[in-house]
């Protein structure tokens, strides 16, 4: 049985719910909502209290039958009816919790005003959004203000990209002193024994991100110059767009990743803040914890490729770059990509997403192949190659609806249960919030392993 809740208010300033789902009945939301449910009122589980929202209360109450179907009947979980484009809804949201995790994308369109909503009563927020222009966006407008109010404003915790920055953390960890890395090359790859079928929310929010690509390099040229991680030795040479990592018997085809872009923002954070940023009422405990951390956490030059084993694997990848490229530029355009996703992208992507079948037979690798020297030194002697290789992995299940809502709720968790070790408030990045927390462990203990592979010397 489920209750229907359209204007509560939080009662003398304390929060009704723990969590609220927004666009709870969204594609990928109700496998949010499934992952939320195993650890509502669990032992040790610090979620007591959850709601679902969106704009449809019947579309709500079947996500909620749908993510609890194998008990005997759902769960008394409140749905509340909001709107992205009803101010006033999102701010009767914001008000009863302590943690919005946001589902509706694009976020371009529809992001904005949950974040306006949840800085202005003091209410932390995260989300799946994997579109640089956003995060960026949202860090200009509301950064000062949510670290005034106390709002912890989160984007990419999901796939896009807690396996990458938490990834490259745990890279980097494997290059004990003195030895140092200079660059991190990601390859992703995809598989699964049916058809891999990717989120239309992902595909929309690509079309409009290469549609507006301007505006973003509009935004970044109009910010103050940031501290830049010092890191040894030259740059990497930019390198062709497809290349054959033979060590891994994968084809790597160069990705235009938010991944890589959210990494420079939390190297970028961690320069000006080199002990990581403060808790709110952080214990001494934990003060010494996230500095040692931190003091572990070499940057690196960082890029992501897509993974196959084959080059013809990578050509819905190859035949989607190109359409984008042509198409996304104007209205008409973007209409037929919009319109036709299958065709545009080799079946890659369909507006009705992949079955269930088809969600529970993929999986992904991450693999990181770092480069660097043995010694630090080596780094400043003139046009010196890098001699040590380290590759990592980071493995786990189907990327946008199983590994996504594990990494979102781990997230939330986090923040319930370690609210006082995490910044007061303020737009960030997820590395340099959750680096040293157990998010890590979190994610292990629920299906997404991170693994050492091998360190060895290379000719220079």
């Amino acid at each position: 049985m489920t209750t229907n809740v359209s204007g509560q208010i939080s009662v003398g300033g304390r929060k009704i719910y723990d969590v609220i789902i927004l666009g709870a009945s969204g594609f990928t939301g109700k496998y949010v909502v499934r992952e939320a449910l195993k650890f509502l009122n669990t032992t040790n589980s610090p979620l007591k209290s959850l709601a679902l929202a969106g704009r449809s209360p019947s579309r709500l109450s079947e996500a909620l039958k749908w993510a609890s179907s194998g008990t005997d009947s759902p769960p008394k979980v409140p749905l509340i009816t909001a709107d992205t484009t009803d101010p006033n809804s999102l701010s009767r949201l914001a008000a009863q919790a302590k943690v919005i995790l946001n589902c509706v994308g694009p976020f371009r369109l529809y992001g904005p005003p949950v974040v306006e909503a949840c800085v202005e009563a003091g209410c932390d927020y995260i989300d799946i959004c994997g579109e640089p222009d956003f995060m960026e966006r949202m860090e200009v407008m509301y950064h000062e203000k949510a670290s005034e109010k106390g709002s912890l404003v989160v984007s990419a915790c999901g796939f896009d990209s807690v396996p990458a920055e938490i990834g490259l953390m745990f890279h980097s960890k494997h290059w004990a002193e003195p030895s140092v890395p200079n660059h991190v090359e990601a390859y992703l790859s995809l598989e699964s024994d049916k058809r891999i079928v990717g989120n239309f929310g992902t595909y929309e929010s690509a079309v409009l991100g290469v549609a507006n690509a301007d505006m973003l390099i509009q935004l970044r040229r109009s910010r103050p110059r940031r501290a830049r991680p010092a890191i040894p030795g030259p740059a990497p040479s930019k390198g062709s767009l497809l290349e054959h990592q033979k060590e891994l018997g994968l084809w790597g085809l160069k990705l235009p990743s938010a991944d890589a872009t959210v990494v420079r923002r939390t190297l970028t954070t961690l320069t000006e803040n080199p002990k990581g940023l403060p808790g709110v009422n952080e214990s001494a405990q934990n003060v010494e914890k996230r500095e040692s951390f931190w003091s572990s956490v070499k940057p690196a030059h960082f890029g992501v490729k897509l993974g196959a084993k084959s080059v013809l694997r990578l050509l819905p990848a190859i035949v989607l770059g190109m359409f984008l490229g042509l198409l996304s530029k104007f209205s008409l355009g973007r209409w037929l990509l919009l319109k036709f996703p299958s065709f545009f992208s080799l079946g890659w992507f369909r507006k009705k997403g992949p079955s269930e079948d088809e969600v529970a037979s993929a999986t992904f690798k991450m693999w990181f192949v770092g480069r660097g020297y043995s010694d630090a030194k080596l780094a400043s002697q003139g046009n010196k190659k890098p001699d040590t290789e380290v590759i990592t992995r980071v493995m786990g299940p189907e990327i946008g609806y199983l590994t996504t809502p594990i990494i979102l709720v781990q997230c939330a968790l986090i923040m319930l249960a370690d609210r006082d070790n995490l910044p007061k408030g303020g737009v960030y990045p997820p590395g340099i919030v959750f680096g040293p927390t157990g998010l890590l462990e979190g994610l292990q203990q629920n299906g997404i392993s991170f693994d050492f592979i091998s360190k060895k010397s290379i000719s220079a």
